[in-house]
């Protein structure tokens, strides 16, 4: 089937790269004249001159001193584990490499993606940036091809190609591990742990190429790889390091570049769904991406990428640090964070990710996987389409940016949609329904749910890229009672109880539970869902459908989070190790699935068991201890009951199956 032309995407501030690339030759386009504009400030340095004041910084020298004194260990074997650690960590950007990568990635992306759309005004904006201050690029992180695709675009278009964070694993894949190296990738242990040197030499290295303006820096503020493709409760490492030279008054002010990569398929969604579900990753080595691209025989739609607003940190920090404490101390010697730092390093990194998931590009499919996730037992074609034509209308007043072909029929969308997603779902004689792996020979009720399993959380990967659009007015929602008025400081209660126990499974700023509420109920009363008084919120006449959506949005979650209380208050031993919960939690729900007591395979979800975990740690109806390098949890199990009732009985409203969307 032929790609449907978006005749709306120039008239958005959208352009497609790759129509270029289509009419003239790739090596001539890698082989041009590349003349970016740098940073004005920055003296031009080699690599290895960069790893040498990392080697010869102050700070370095300081920690090391403090090691030999703890460790009884001589300066010179440490500044030879220095040296080590530095030479595996430390990227060796040469443009040769970009022009070779830039070259095959053309191939890749030609053969992959029917287009990918830029914002031609972030791009502008951009450019100015990386000439006035240092540039940090913060993507959001869903696929491997994330990795490159910035470096591809910044080559295109002129600007300074960025050195990028990129984790261990890669480093170990021979030649390609190189090839990633001298094309500005620096590699990143994944456990660090209390190893103080290693500290030390990774966060001067970070606060070097910011403060000398080596190159815009790029990593993922997530921090790993999004395998149900929300976005991920922040990681702080990264973004003290680079604010570091700031507020040590090394830099003026540091440019933050947030960037959504939205995708209207997903190379890796058969892989994500199976790494939920416990099937073990593949191991990142070269002879696994040479047996993998088979994948790029196949069809992934087009991509989208968002250069957000630049955030100046300067701005940002304007009555929130008292710098005088920063004064005291010499600049080379380390510093421990104070809290006021903690608090605003925090809110900073989940700005980011909001801003990340206001400018995702939806697409159709996004839609009518919601719309499929609330009927999986199938819906006729000409249904889903009315279902998500609805739903389109309200996703657009809820202010998402939504891909939809100009002077195409909606039937030509929809069909469209089923095509390129033929792994997912299938139409037969008007019919749409999820599709399911097929295996030789019968199959155990085991088996069976795990194939089905797979089907619902591929589908749900691509509802999640939308989940953050109806997140607070879903609360709100949920929060509700079914009675006709509700009183707003109860709403109010329930949300922040519901914001508590959700803040790992959706991102939510800490400290700005009024906030998220005001903005859940302004979406619904601008939309003609609800309506409010000071005392009061109430659903409108014509509300019940959205409000009977909304739930069902949330329905999924709900009930994954009430069998993983069930486990922990009837099943489960007080205290259990990490690895033995994940396997002996899996059998439990299998069980109940077998004996028809749940509904949800989304409750399968790894990952989903985690955040349950991590939420109950953060309401303290759980601790979490190291033993042996393993993670031991003890559980109260009293506190997990009164938390199950409190979702059970004040917000969860019983939704009936042909009530839903």
């Amino acid at each position: 089937m032929e790609p449907l032309s978006v005749d709306g995407a120039e008239a958005d501030g959208f352009f497609d790269i790759l129509e270029e690339r289509r009419r003239s030759s790739d090596l001539s386009h890698a082989f041009r004249t590349f003349n970016p504009q740098p940073y004005r400030g920055a003296t031009p340095i080699s690599a290895a001159a960069l790893n040498r004041m990392v080697l010869e910084s102050q700070h370095l020298s300081y920690v090391i001193q403090e090691i030999m004194v703890e460790c009884d260990e001589p300066r010179e074997a440490l500044l030879e584990k220095a040296s080590a650690l530095l030479d595996e960590m430390s990227q060796n950007l040469q443009l040769g490499f970009i022009r070779l990568l830039g070259f095959a990635m053309s191939k890749v992306f030609k053969s992959v993606f029917s287009s990918i759309h830029v914002n031609e005004d972030g791009l502008t904006r951009l450019q100015q940036a990386i000439q006035e201050y240092p540039v940090i690029l913060l993507p959001n992180h869903r696929s491997y091809m994330d990795f490159m695709v910035l470096s591809y675009i910044m080559f295109t278009y002129d600007l300074s190609i960025p050195v990028i964070a990129a984790g261990i694993p890669l480093m170990g894949m021979k030649l390609i591990g190189e090839i990633f190296r001298r094309s500005g990738a620096f590699f990143i242990r994944r456990a660090i742990g209390s190893d103080k040197l290693y500290w030390v030499v990774l966060s001067e290295y970070v606060r070097t190429i910011v403060q000398t303006g080596y190159a815009p820096l790029e990593f993922y503020v997530e921090g790993l790889r999004s395998r149900t493709l929300k976005s991920l409760t922040p990681k702080l490492g990264m973004m003290h390091m680079v604010l570091e030279p700031f507020f040590k008054g090394e830099v003026f002010d540091i440019s933050l570049v947030p960037i959504s990569i939205s995708y209207e398929r997903v190379l890796e969604e058969s892989l994500l769904a199976h790494e939920l579900l416990g099937v073990p990753k593949p191991k990142e080595t070269t002879g696994a991406l040479l047996k993998a691209r088979t994948v790029l025989k196949e069809d992934y739609g087009c991509m989208h990428v968002y250069f957000g607003n630049t955030v100046s940190v300067r701005d940002l920090v304007k009555g929130k640090i008292n710098h005088r404490q920063y004064n005291l101390v010499p600049r080379d010697l380390p510093m421990k964070p104070s809290k006021e730092m903690q608090e605003f390093v925090s809110g900073l990194a989940h700005m980011i990710i909001r801003l990340q998931e206001r400018n995702v590009v939806l697409s159709a499919w996004n839609l009518m996987a919601v719309v499929l996730l609330q009927n999986l037992q199938g819906i006729d074609l000409d249904l889903l389409t009315h279902k998500t034509l609805w739903l389109r209308r309200l996703t657009l007043r809820f202010g998402a940016h939504l891909r939809w072909p100009k002077n195409v029929s909606d039937s030509e969308v929809m069909s469209w949609s089923l095509s390129l997603h033929h792994s997912v779902v299938r139409c037969e004689k008007g019919r749409v329904c999820l599709v399911e792996e097929e295996g030789p020979g019968p199959v155990t009720q085991e088996e069976d749910v795990f194939r089905r399993a797979a089907a619902v959380l591929m589908c749900a990967s691509y509802r999640n890229q939308a989940v953050h659009v109806f997140t607070r007015p879903a609360m709100v929602a949920v929060a509700m009672t079914t009675a006709a008025r509700n009183r707003t400081d109860n709403v109010f209660h329930h949300f922040k109880f519901l914001l508590e126990l959700f803040s790992n499974e959706f991102v939510f700023t800490p400290g700005q539970a009024v906030q998220d509420f005001e903005e859940g109920c302004s979406l619904l009363q601008q939309s003609g869902v609800i309506g409010r008084s000071d005392e009061e919120i109430y659903v409108r006449d014509n509300g019940q459908e959205t409000i009977i959506f909304l739930r069902a949005i949330l329905q999924p979650f709900i009930e994954s989070y009430q069998v993983v209380f069930r486990y922990l208050c009837e099943e489960s031993s007080q205290t259990f190790i990490e690895k033995m919960f994940s396997n002996s939690i899996r059998g439990f729900i299998m069980k109940l699935f077998i004996s028809g007591e749940v509904e949800s395979h989304e409750c399968l979800s790894s990952d989903l068991q985690k955040n349950v975990l991590s939420a109950l740690h953060r309401m303290a109806a759980v601790t979490k201890t190291k033993v042996e390098d393993q993670n031991e949890f003890r559980v109260n199990k009293s506190a997990v009951k009164r938390i199950w009732d409190m979702l059970s009985d004040g917000c969860t409203p019983q939704i009936s199956v042909d009530a839903r969307l």
